[in-house]
């Protein structure tokens, strides 16, 4: 990556008509928007169908697109609807917030009128991209046995022999229900397709995407039900442990994730087979990619499978440069990829992350503390990482302003050189939050990146998540009448002063 600066704001948050932000004109309208400020880079969450509490880092595919963010009007254009039943996609409620109970129920009903539509010159399209991508056959089959068995988890579906993935059972069940198959066929075909044109279109723009890989995988997931000899499980194929981090900034309990944890050495014997595949698929997708939780691999951490919290955890070591030694033999020493390291580290962690190479991250926020000379300080930045004034997890600046301590706060402005007494305010040109960018955007960090909340300078309602809030989270959008507020010209004037272009 060259000196540059981007937006952090997942696809989901774009304004539009259809309840929730896709791959519509609203995706070139923000990246034309990003153009303009001088930005390079537009970052987003994962891609992937979003799961538990609405998360898209609980997926039930590391390889799967989201239906909710294929765009209607595109379907339209191919003549898979008809007007009237694209006016049944608008959403009548609000354009600031997700309602993902209205968006999955109307999505998957406007897919299944669209499939009906398919003809065999598409049937012969989805066929070759079912070739082209083998991940895509257990995808179809694990979608199409959750909505026969009533959407169960796949340890409670009514055939034994499905749950543990049996290759005849399988193909039973395809020759059974081959058409419902096809229709999750059909929903990957048409996601991949329509962000192919649209990255495209993005990146002629001057725009390049960063993506977002979870570490781990939903224990409800195709990717767990497909290879359970990935994972730590039982015989009965109950998990031994899940996956969390200790108690930290963000939780005083620790978040106990639930996800099952990787059992290393198998993936060893397959020669890491499934990371390279993962890392493949989603080089497809993003330009660039954030590992999230890359301590994971360096070692990880992992309780109980029926523990009531993340407290009493323990770390186990992980598989370290056996498996990044692989991806680089695959993709090359310096991949397009950098590491999410946040939280405590330790002289292990840093020899680890040393050795990759791979860019790694800071946050202004957590630098934020008197008396400290923390790492997350701009002045401590190296030029081998990615600067962020706050992540998707973290408070927006100013809704951290009014929320820090009397200290705290006199500490972050003094060190931003914010002078005035009127921190507090809001909107385009709030000046606190203008001098916290000045600051990210004036050190070595080759990468600086603000969330859309930080641009705008928004407060706490805008939160995109608070980590440990089972509920109520990722629904955050923002109308176009916002985003047209963007004060580009002076985040151009940013760019080219700390020569972010």
């Amino acid at each position: 990556m060259n000196r540059s600066a981007g937006i952090l704001l997942h696809i989901t948050s774009l304004p539009g008509e259809f309840g929730i932000g896709g791959f519509g004109k609203e995706a070139i309208d923000f990246a034309k928007k990003l153009k303009e400020a001088g930005m390079g880079y537009w970052q987003v969450l994962p891609f992937t169908n979003p799961g538990s509490g609405d998360s898209p880092y609980q997926s039930d595919s590391a390889f799967a697109g989201s239906p909710l963010i294929i765009d209607p009007v595109d379907l339209k254009k191919r003549g898979l609807l008809s007007e009237q039943e694209l006016n049944d996609c608008k959403y009548p409620g609000t354009c600031y917030s997700v309602d993902y109970g209205w968006v999955r129920e109307n999505r998957m009903q406007m897919l299944r009128r669209a499939y009906q539509k398919v003809n065999d010159e598409l049937r012969t399209k989805m066929s070759d991209f079912a070739n082209e991508n083998p991940w895509v056959k257990d995808v179809s089959v694990f979608q199409a046995i959750k909505e026969t068995e009533g959407q169960k988890a796949w340890w409670d579906w009514s055939s034994k022999a499905l749950q543990k993935h049996d290759a005849k059972a399988v193909d039973a069940f395809v020759k059974a229900n081959q058409d419902i198959c096809d229709f999750y066929l059909f929903i990957q075909y048409i996601f991949y397709d329509q962000w192919a044109t649209l990255k495209a279109q993005i990146n002629e723009i001057g725009i390049q995407v960063i993506g977002d890989i979870p570490i781990y995988v939903s224990g409800d997931s195709c990717d767990v039900w497909a290879n359970r000899a990935l994972y730590q499980t039982n015989k009965d194929g109950s998990f031994k442990s899940v996956a969390g981090v200790p108690p930290d900034y963000f939780c005083e309990d620790g978040q106990l994730w639930g996800n099952p944890v990787y059992d290393w050495d198998a993936h060893e014997k397959e020669d890491y087979a499934w990371w390279i595949s993962r890392l493949r698929q989603n080089f497809k997708l993003y330009d660039v990619v954030r590992i999230d939780h890359f301590r994971g691999f360096s070692r990880y951490y992992s309780c109980d499978a029926d523990a009531e919290n993340a407290r009493n955890g323990k770390w186990n070591p992980g598989p370290g440069m056996k498996l990044w030694n692989r991806i680089f033999k695959e993709f090359g020493r310096h991949p397009a990829i950098f590491a999410e390291d946040l939280g405590e580290t330790d002289a292990e962690l840093e020899a680890f992350l040393k050795e990759t190479e791979l860019p790694t991250m800071k946050v202004l926020q957590f630098g934020m503390v008197p008396h400290d000379d923390s790492k997350h300080m701009p002045h401590n930045y190296p030029e081998n990482c990615v600067a962020y004034t706050g992540t998707h997890d973290n408070n927006t600046l100013l809704g951290w302003l009014w929320e820090a301590s009397e200290q705290d706060r006199a500490f972050a402005l003094d060190y931003c050189r914010f002078q005035g007494n009127n921190w507090g305010d809001g909107g385009v040109q709030a000046p606190a939050c203008r001098a916290m960018l000045t600051t990210v955007w004036a050190s070595a960090a080759r990468l600086a990146i603000a969330p859309l909340q930080d641009i705008m300078g928004f407060g706490s309602d805008t939160r995109m998540n608070a980590p440990g809030t089972p509920t109520g989270q990722w629904r955050i959008r923002f109308g176009a009448d916002s985003i047209n507020q963007m004060d580009t010209k002076w985040l151009a004037k940013l760019n080219w002063v700390y020569k972010r272009f």
